[in-house]
């Protein structure tokens, strides 16, 4: 479907985002003067907040020292505690079972030395075939840490023959009673499907096993509700759409019905309660709060993009967010109709991200950026992934994008 550049700058006119709070690259190509910035399930754009606050942070530390843990105007000993209750809001958490830590394939594994305890006849772990190799390699390394072998212990989930997503039908079928855990992407990074998270932790639940979820994908993209779906834990990123930089510390959740409860955990110097830290006693007491699976103490400096970009969605609002972006997805898949789009057509089954699959992905990429100011990543073999964030992105992106697409491939 062919629409007009006028018409997308009526819908922008209509339909703004929040470009204004962001750093957009210049571009290298084309006829703009700023890039259409479609990688934002890699790395999201910088908030213009972000240098100032960071420096705000980082003043502290040159005119305190050491007294910056309770002088800084954000005092660093509880600074974490900052991003904990505009995290927990994002993804449908009591504040008691969320907490920003490390990165996300640490926390999968800190989170799996309490929840995959396998047993002779329940060891299994099932996944998704097209999952993140990084989640790949945790569940494998983990079983065969335990001592199974892998190839049969992981349950890799693909779709039917000739389609490009997974049924929730087909995914409730392979979870029988040999299976300790399931660790699913609830949006799938190469083809932007949204799970059914509720349904799929409900039939998990039933089958005897623990659910957790992969959220890298999810959080800031779509609304969550963990607590409410009775996840057992999940862990996700900050640097997709959550836009605190590369390699930005992430998060963590642990249901309620788990905290305090008798689990094996790896423990550190701040899994223990605040209250008594500097008691510096051996053993540790940890809160019955997902605090206690932290171990180290929080990287300020790391946390500050964090927390300015929380504030970000704490004032616009996911539930806003979601709906502007099944507009501009929308909008986009139609500029994308004669393309193989192997995103599920309905917009509840999907985030924002529409993945294309084409021949010679990769130079298609290059092509976009240099030549038309079009950034798109590329998944091998033949995947072109586009994510009209709705913070940032326009409908304007999205007509450049479909008309450059449309060029270089003609």
């Amino acid at each position: 479907m062919t629409l007009s550049e006028t018409e997308a700058l009526e819908l922008d006119a209509a339909d703004p985002g929040h470009r204004e709070l962001f750093d957009v690259p210049p571009a290298q190509g084309g006829d703009y003067p700023e890039v259409a910035y479609f990688a934002g399930n890699s790395l999201g754009l910088r908030p213009k907040a972000t240098r100032s606050e960071l420096l705000e942070d980082l003043d502290s530390w040159a005119a305190l020292g050491v007294e910056g843990h309770l002088d800084a105007a954000r005092p660093w000993l509880p600074y974490h505690e900052l991003l904990t209750g505009p995290a927990s809001r994002l993804v449908g958490a009591l504040p008691s079972e969320t907490v920003v830590m490390n990165t996300l394939t640490v926390n999968l594994h800190l989170l799996m030395v309490s929840f995959y305890r396998p047993t002779r006849s329940r060891h299994r772990i099932v996944i998704e075939d097209s999952a993140f190799p990084s989640d790949s390699y945790a569940v494998r390394s983990q079983v065969e840490f335990h001592g199974y072998d892998a190839e049969d212990a992981v349950i890799r989930l693909r779709p039917r023959p000739g389609e490009n997503s997974l049924r929730t039908a087909d995914v409730v079928e392979q979870l029988g009673g040999d299976v300790a855990l399931v660790l699913l992407g609830g949006v799938n990074y190469l083809t932007g499907e949204l799970m059914d998270i509720p349904t799929i932790t409900k039939a998990g639940h039933a089958a005897g096993a623990i659910v957790g979820w992969d959220l890298a994908h999810a959080a800031g993209n779509v609304p969550l509700a963990l607590h409410d779906w009775d996840v057992d834990f999940a862990a996700w990123c900050s640097y997709k759409y959550l836009n605190s930089g590369p390699g930005a510390i992430a998060g963590a959740f642990v249901h309620e019905r788990h905290l305090g409860a008798d689990l094996p955990r790896f423990e550190g110097w701040w899994s223990t309660d605040a209250k008594t830290r500097f008691e510096m006693t051996p053993e540790s007491r940890p809160p019955a709060t997902a605090d206690a699976w932290q171990v180290s103490n929080p990287p300020i400096f790391s946390m500050s993009p964090v927390r300015t970009s929380l504030e970000i969605f704490d004032k616009v609002g996911i539930e806003v967010l979601r709906e502007r972006s099944v507009r501009l997805t929308a909008y986009l898949s139609n500029l994308l109709d004669g393309f193989e789009v192997i995103t599920p057509t309905d917009p509840a089954r999907r985030g924002a991200q529409l993945s294309v699959r084409v021949p010679g992905a990769g130079e298609l990429s290059r092509r976009l950026r240099f030549e038309y100011g079009v950034i798109a990543d590329s998944r091998e073999p033949d995947v072109l992934r586009f994510a009209p964030v709705p913070l940032y992105s326009t409908y304007h992106d999205c007509w450049r994008a479909g008309t450059a697409l449309a060029e270089v491939t003609a």
